[in-house]
């Protein structure tokens, strides 16, 4: 009997979800016509949709999108180890954090997608730079979130459980690793969607495959319907991507209360 209302409220959600997006799309379909804006600068859903299926057949979009998309993981997958290790080192070790912050620092405060042409120029026309550029750019959300929980770890805890004899792998299986569980998928959350940017700002800057050069060649032949079909697959995505961390939380955070879930 309790669930019975959260699954009308979740009907309703999702009707209103729906709605919205009909709303939208009759919106995108005959309001620039009205209001007269030019076909090359806002094309109707219409065309964008009969765009998309000569893409799919002629224009490899689906390849594209693959190409992306495994970029897109890869840098994710590979940013996530790196900033929960980092992390975790530098949140159990304050003089490693004192040595090592100002680099760190720096290579924050430096812009990410500015290392893209650096990197193409060193790996060449290859996955390699697209993957970095997400790697630096997913590494730090996730470092920021993983050193902040250990450090927000109460200092009376672990020394109660080492006056108990517990050693130091067990006191980070115990405490300190459940206890940034919250905060680092908060951090990946984030990091997903700016893996998409990792991606597509690499393939902008030196690349013949992927979404990010549909974007580029849509430009260059004045293309504004495969333009809109490429950020359309980006955000789709980009979306999976997200969908995926927030299952794989809700499973691992299950003794979380509900409302600290992402629903």
């Amino acid at each position: 009997m309790s669930s019975e209302p959260s699954i009308s409220a979740t009907r309703r959600m999702t009707i209103g979800s729906v709605l919205l997006f009909i709303v939208f799309l009759a919106a995108w379909e005959w309001l620039p016509e009205a209001l007269g804006v030019p076909q090359f600068i806002i094309p109707k859903a219409s065309r964008v949709w009969e765009e998309s299926l000569r893409m799919w057949s002629r224009d490899r979009l689906l390849f594209h999108t693959g190409i992306t998309a495994m970029q897109v993981l890869v840098g994710f997958l590979l940013g996530m180890l790196l900033g929960m290790l980092v992390g975790f080192v530098l949140g159990m070790s304050p003089t490693t954090e004192f040595v090592l912050s100002p680099y760190i620092l720096a290579l924050q405060i430096a812009p990410k997608v500015a290392f893209a042409p650096l990197f193409v120029m060193w790996f060449g026309y290859t996955v390699y730079p697209k993957i970095l550029v997400a790697v630096l750019i997913v590494f730090f959300p996730v470092m920021i979130n993983v050193l902040g929980a250990v450090r927000a770890i109460d200092p009376d805890i672990v020394r109660l459980a080492r006056s108990f004899k517990a050693s130091r792998v067990q006191i980070f299986r115990k405490i300190q690793f459940p206890a940034s569980l919250p905060p680092f998928f908060a951090g990946l959350r984030i990091a997903a969607t700016l893996a998409v940017i990792g991606v597509v700002v690499g393939e902008l800057v030196g690349g013949n495959t992927g979404l990010g050069y549909l974007l580029t060649f849509g430009e260059g032949s004045g293309n504004t319907a495969m333009v809109f079909v490429a950020i359309i697959m980006l955000t789709l995505v980009g979306i999976v991507l997200y969908g995926a961390i927030v299952l794989i939380e809700n499973r691992v955070l299950h003794w979380l209360p509900s409302r600290a879930r992402t629903a």
